[in-house]
This record gives structure tokens, sequence and C-alpha cells, in this order.
């Protein structure tokens, strides 16, 4: 299950279904968990904790050290959950000391060719990052979330849950849940992602409600703490318009609005 030229650190926990291709190197404090594959050429430094049956394809660099000019060799961390598909050239690097000191990837997410997710970034579960889009250094992104090729995020971003930020656009504010971002100069926001909650499974109702809170804070022509006071009201009735106010609750870059 592992190469004969692939080198592996001593101290590397290593699953015994583990497989291992030509000229890998597995570094120091590495942790890679039962049923995970990587390919040939494959870098990995630690200290980074890999879950279960994670697809790392061939020139991933995974678990390199933060490019960030405050780094002073502090012992950091990458955590990647279970079942992710990481595929060439993608580079994750580790946290930085006083950003939490833990990139984290979650479980079930797609980073395709050329995907990079700088030091500190929080991403959840069911995330699809397409070719050549990147995160700086401390974004957060939430679940099902879908980063369109060429995409980026600015450091300190949040991006909620179920959003979708179209290709090539540059996302400088924190993205509510749910709402689609394209191009135009910079991303802004263009409706929500009701085809991405259809296929999810969301009826008609809960879609309807997120709309209504969509007009509410970009349609309606209000200051955001009037549109905040009417979606109080309106997440009464909608657990998704909840999840919508606490985001906005917790934004701490400007909105995108």
């Amino acid at each position: 299950m592992i190469h004969a030229t692939a080198q592996i650190d001593p101290s590397a926990r290593i699953a015994d279904s583990v497989s291992i291709g030509a000229y890998s190197v597995i570094g120091a404090d590495v942790v890679i968990g039962e049923g995970t594959t990587i390919g040939p050429h494959v870098v990995i430094e630690g200290p980074t904790t890999i879950g279960r049956d994670n697809r790392i394809s061939q020139f991933a660099s995974i678990g390199g050290p933060p490019q960030d000019k405050k780094f002073k060799g502090e012992r950091t961390e990458l955590v990647i959950g279970d079942r992710n598909l990481i595929r060439e050239f993608v580079t994750i690097n580790r946290g930085t000391g006083d950003g939490g000191g833990i990139t984290r990837i979650g479980n079930d997410n797609w980073l395709l060719a050329y995907v990079h997710v700088a030091h500190d970034c929080q991403i959840g579960n069911n995330v699809v990052f397409s070719n050549y889009s990147a995160l700086a250094g401390h974004a957060e992104i939430g679940d099902w979330t879908i980063l369109s090729g060429f995409s980026g995020v600015h450091q300190f971003c949040k991006v909620g849950a179920h959003a979708f930020i179209g290709m090539g656009c540059l996302v400088g504010s924190d993205v509510p849940p749910f709402v689609m971002m394209a191009n135009e100069t910079r991303g802004r926001p263009r409706g929500i992602n009701s085809e991405g909650l259809k296929r999810r499974g969301f009826d008609t109702a809960r879609i309807a409600a997120i709309k209504r809170a969509y007009r509410t804070l970009y349609m309606a022509g209000l200051p955001l703490a009037e549109a905040r006071e009417q979606l109080v009201a309106q997440a009464e009735g909608s657990e998704d318009v909840r999840q919508m106010l606490d985001f906005l609750d917790r934004s701490e870059r400007a909105l995108a609005r």
C-alpha cells in the first residue's frame, strides 16, 4: 500500500489501509486515517491530521507553513476531516499562532485542481471549490457553499451556508447564507441560490421565506439596521431566516450589499 520510493517520517502515524504513491513525502507529526489514498509526488507536512477515506491527488501540498510574515515557527496545525477529494496542485497551509493556530477542513468537500486554502481558514462540510479558487487567511466558509472557478475570498471574510460564488468573483465582504454572488468589477449579490437549495431538498415554503428575507435585505432600500429589524420578525417562522440573522450578527467585516 506504500510505494517503496515514498519517504515517511518515523513519527508519522499512518493507518494500515492507507495507500501512498511513488515519491510522496510524509513529514513529522502527520496522522492519516483509514482508507485514505495519497497519490504520487504529494507532500504532507505536520502537524497535520487527516481523517478517513480522503483522496489526495498527485502534486498536492498539504500542511505547509502559513504564508504570513508574522509567523515565527510556532507550533500550529492543519485538521482535515473525512471523505474529502483534494485534486492536483492543491495547497493547504497550517494556521498561525495569533490566528487560532488551526486551519480546519470538514467532511465531504471537493477541492479541485490548483485550489489554495490559506492559514487559519475554517471550512465546513460539502463545500465545492472549483479550479483555481482561493481563500486568503482566516476566511470562513459555511456548509454546502460553492466557489466557482477563479473566484477569491479576502482575508477574514465569512461566506454563509448554501451560498454560491460565481466564476471569477472576488469576495471582499461577508456573504450571508443562501446568497449568490456574481461579478460586476467586484462581486455583488444577485439573488439567492434557489437551484442549489432545490437540489438539497428545500421545499417551496422554505425557499419563499429565504427569498422574502433577501428582498428585505437587498431590494427594499432599507438601512441595514431597519432591514435587520424586519428579519427578526421573519425569523420567528423560519429557521433559515434565523440562520441569516445569526450570520449578520456575527459579521465582522462590511456586509456584501
